[in-house]
């Protein structure tokens, strides 16, 4: 039987690893039943073992979130999925969306189905008109998307933000003016003895973080989680939190405090109050010599640490407390990144434009400033008169009047069909989904690459391809 194409990728490991990890397996009884609640045609009756052969591929990468776990198997049958393992709550709704068929309309323009061709020239057609165009999204595509994104914004002389701006973009800030000592998610695995997780919850935001990074064995760690101390900082007990060896449970907003409290224990400075937001000193000394003690440290900090008007300065503060314990034993630090793309949006943008985020092109080179070229800002200012988004998600994170200016002005809609935010769009385009339905490459949150398959076939067109055709137009 004839196999599936294989990747073209210049690494034979991959090439092999694409052809072994795709096989025919009989239909189960249970998958029998999964595909006769799959929506049939009209003569095409109840699936039975004779109609269907179940294509299973393994170590497919999943971008749902910033781990891109790249070991799921995926069942196909009928150009469905049938069935993905292993459980993960953050994966698990998406893939079921994905178990009936997504609407074949490749366009829209205010509601009414078109072809992709009236679509592309209506696009076409709003962003010549527009004066000051904005770029947002990025983070649930990949990189080809974001190529195409800079080269179209460079020709028109737009300004490009990232879901960053809402998220870690303070701690990107931060990285600027205090460096950071960082790895790989591999390293951490295989050699970190003591793990901390500050103002974040993993086992929430990342279901597989700890079961593919704290939990699982690695060369100088052979027994896993029993060789390893986890500590949780946070201001609520999460469920995360339970599963920790030493949970210290800090005042809202005295990150700040605590952090630099924790330079000065490691500095050997003497500390006169008996607490420090809301926690023991000798707790923190406890904790400052742990550190100290470790082989190999490593400390995931969650957005929330961000999430104030000095959000910059709380990572500052852990980058350089992280730099100091570098004097004793070997620590790093890592964002916890949330949606799935958002490392490989900053990545691209920083080796297109020499900035991450929030960058502005239309002197016709680039510039960077948060707080002037951040699209929630730009909008809320009234700044932009055409925004295209390339992924609808963390638009309701915008303040109301960014919303309401939002809905008030042109706006072109890229998105998957079974991804439904609730925004306004004049011209939308249902694309394909990449990892499902195109090759692409993805990001992970250490900057790590992981190259993302087909597994389906779509008819839709993928990001990149719109926005090149709309490219050819202008």
């Amino acid at each position: 039987m004839k196999q599936p194409n294989t990747v073209d990728h210049p690494g034979s490991v991959w090439l092999l690893a694409e052809v072994y990890s795709w096989r025919y397996e009989p239909v189960s009884k249970r998958k029998i039943q999964m595909l006769n609640d799959v929506p049939q045609t009209k003569d095409s009756g109840s699936a039975s073992e004779d109609d269907f052969a179940v294509q299973v591929y393994s170590d497919i990468a999943c971008n749902r979130c910033g781990c891109v776990c790249d070991d799921l198997s995926i069942s196909v049958a009928q150009d469905r999925i049938v069935e993905f393992q292993p459980d993960c709550s953050v994966a698990n709704p998406w893939f079921e969306s994905l178990r009936t068929a997504l609407p074949s309309s490749p366009a829209d323009i205010n509601g009414r189905d078109v072809d992709l061709e009236e679509a592309l020239d209506e696009a076409a057609r709003m962003i010549r008109k527009a004066r000051a165009p904005l770029f947002f999204g990025l983070s649930r595509s990949s990189t080809d998307g974001q190529r195409a994104v800079c080269e179209l914004a460079d020709r028109i002389g737009a300004t490009i933000d990232t879901t960053a701006s809402i998220g870690h973009g303070p701690s990107i800030v931060a990285f600027q003016n205090a460096g950071e000592s960082t790895s790989t998610l591999g390293e951490v695995r295989h050699r970190s003895d003591l793990v901390i997780y500050w103002a974040c919850d993993p086992l929430t935001s990342h279901p597989r973080h700890m079961e593919r990074f704290v939990e699982a064995a690695g060369f100088s760690i052979p027994n896993g989680r029993k060789d390893r101390h986890v500590v949780v900082v946070d201001s609520e007990a999460t469920a995360t939190s339970a599963k920790a060896d030493t949970f210290l449970r800090i005042q809202k907003g005295s990150d700040f405090e605590v952090l630099w409290t924790l330079r000065a224990l490691l500095k050997g400075i003497d500390i006169y109050e008996s607490t420090v937001g809301g926690v023991d000193v000798d707790s923190l000394r406890q904790l400052v010599q742990r550190m100290k003690a470790s082989h190999y440290g490593a400390v995931f900090f969650g957005v929330t640490l961000t999430e104030s008007l000095t959000g910059n300065t709380n990572v500052e503060a852990l980058l350089r407390l992280v730099t100091d314990l570098n004097m004793f034993t070997r620590f790093v630090a890592r964002r916890m990144r949330v949606p799935g793309d958002v490392t490989g949006a900053d990545s691209v943008l920083c080796w297109q434009t020499g900035y991450p985020f929030s960058v502005n092109l239309n002197r016709g080179f680039p510039r960077f400033n948060p707080v002037e070229y951040s699209a929630g800002p730009m909008l809320e200012r009234g700044e932009t008169d055409c925004v295209i988004l390339v992924g609808a998600e963390r638009v309701d994170r915008f303040s109301e009047a960014a919303r309401s200016n939002l809905r008030r002005i042109p706006v072109i809609l890229l998105d998957p069909p079974n991804a439904n935010w609730n925004v306004r769009a004049d011209v939308r385009f249902n694309t394909a989904i990449y990892g499902i339905h195109r090759r692409a490459t993805a990001y992970r949150m250490d900057e790590v690459p992981v190259p993302l398959r087909q597994i389906l076939n779509s008819s839709l067109p993928s990001d990149d391809e719109v926005l090149r055709a709309i490219l050819k137009r202008l």
